[in-house]
């Protein structure tokens, strides 16, 4: 029996998740396939109505907007997910019960790995951001040790998240109005410190206005890591390069939780020797 899973979504048409499976697919010799499944708001119920009783379906992966709309057909969810309130990958177990998983942490963390080896002074994230994506990766950089500030459109949103990790600091959230706004702040020596400033909203997507933010907000030899992949350049990975800023792109965060899905949906490890074919694919 050919077994396959999907990806779920609105819009879904701009996701690279079928190339990257079906990659691995390849690779590994399996009688699977993967596909883009568009799914709107108000057709959950009847997505997973369709599928829960089909055994060749091994679940899905789930993105903007349905991260946390999910969890309500769900019959079991991982402890970490639940913590964080989001899931992105739903597994169908063989009597047809739906597990829910949240892989975005593990697979934002993967490219910040060499970094994370050494001891720091202070490591400090700036999140910009306050929807599914954004809570996964405050909690995987809580974990890491990192203070966590969220910037976002609506600031107590921001603080649910903030209180959620156990940041009690006001201080520690702002709008993403202010963020468009040039700031006179000594930033002092950075020697010794971590800084990193994610976009995790769907700002810079294609078909998206771009983020509008003040480079001014972000510290010296910061690394800029923006999780939008169409285009694979946005606009604020542009302009932190031109300024010299370190980068990283949306499709590291990608392939690394797409690895972790990989595995729950196929039984085997993604075939991560091939990393930089995959990668020179995706890019093409």
């Amino acid at each position: 029996m050919t077994v396959h899973a999907e990806v779920i979504g609105d819009p879904i048409s701009h996701s690279k998740s079928p190339l990257i499976h079906n990659y691995w697919i390849g690779k590994l010799g399996l009688d699977a396939h993967y596909e883009r499944c568009h799914v709107m708001p108000d057709a959950l119920a009847d997505y997973f109505g369709s599928r829960r009783d089909r055994p060749d379906w091994q679940g899905c992966n789930v993105t903007i907007p349905h991260k946390q709309a999910v969890i309500s057909y769900l019959d079991r969810i991982d402890p970490s997910a639940a913590q964080i309130g989001a899931v992105n990958t739903i597994v169908r177990a063989h009597d047809g019960t739906l597990v829910g998983y949240n892989s975005d942490g593990a697979g934002f963390l993967e490219p910040l790995r060499p970094w994370l080896v050494d001891h720091h002074l202070l490591r400090m994230a700036r999140i910009i951001g306050s929807g599914g994506a954004a809570r996964a990766l405050a909690h995987a950089l809580r974990g890491e040790g990192f203070t966590v500030a969220m910037i976002a459109r609506d600031e107590e949103k921001a603080r649910v998240i903030l209180d959620e990790i156990g940041e009690k600091n006001p201080g520690m959230s702002a709008t993403l109005q202010s963020w468009s706004a040039p700031i006179a702040f000594d930033w002092g020596d950075t020697e010794g410190r971590l800084d990193i400033v994610v976009n995790a909203t769907s700002l810079g997507m294609k078909g998206n206005p771009p983020l509008a933010i003040d480079f001014s907000h972000v510290p010296p030899h910061a690394i800029v890591y923006d999780i939008v992949y169409a285009p694979l350049e946005t606009p604020l990975i542009a302009e932190a390069r031109r300024r010299g800023l370190r980068t990283i792109d949306g499709l590291e965060m990608l392939v690394g939780q797409a690895a972790v899905a990989f595995a729950l949906f196929f039984g085997q490890p993604a075939p991560r020797q091939h990393d930089a074919e995959l990668r020179a694919l995706l890019t093409a």
